[in-house]
C-alpha cells in the first residue's frame, strides 16, 4: 500500500496555508474591487465584483491566480514595509 506522505512543512513560503478566497478577501479590503480591477484587469473585477463569482474565474483560469497571488504577495511586503520603523 502506497500511503501519501503528509505535506512538507513551507516556513519560508508566503502562501502556505492561506486559501485563494482569504487572499481575495485581503485584496479587497486593501484595495477595494475598483483598485483591484485596475491592478489585475480581469472583468471579476470590475463587472459586478463579488468573491464568489471572483473565486469561481481564478480557479479555472491559473495566469489570473498568479497575478492574485503575486499581488497578494507584494502587499504583504508594503505591509511589512510600512511596519518597520526608519532608522
Amino acid at each position: 500500500m502506497n500511503e501519501a506522505s503528509p505535506p512538507a512543512a513551507q516556513p519560508k513560503n508566503p502562501l502556505h496555508g492561506v486559501t485563494l478566497e482569504a487572499m481575495v478577501r485581503a485584496l479587497e479590503a486593501q484595495y477595494g474591487w475598483a483598485g483591484l480591477a485596475e491592478r489585475i484587469p480581469v472583468r471579476c473585477f470590475s463587472h459586478d465584483p463579488g468573491v464568489n463569482s471572483s473565486l469561481k474565474f481564478l480557479r479555472k483560469t491559473p495566469w489570473a491566480r498568479e497575478k492574485v497571488e503575486g499581488l497578494y504577495l507584494f502587499m504583504l511586503r508594503e505591509q511589512k514595509r510600512m511596519q518597520r520603523p526608519d532608522y
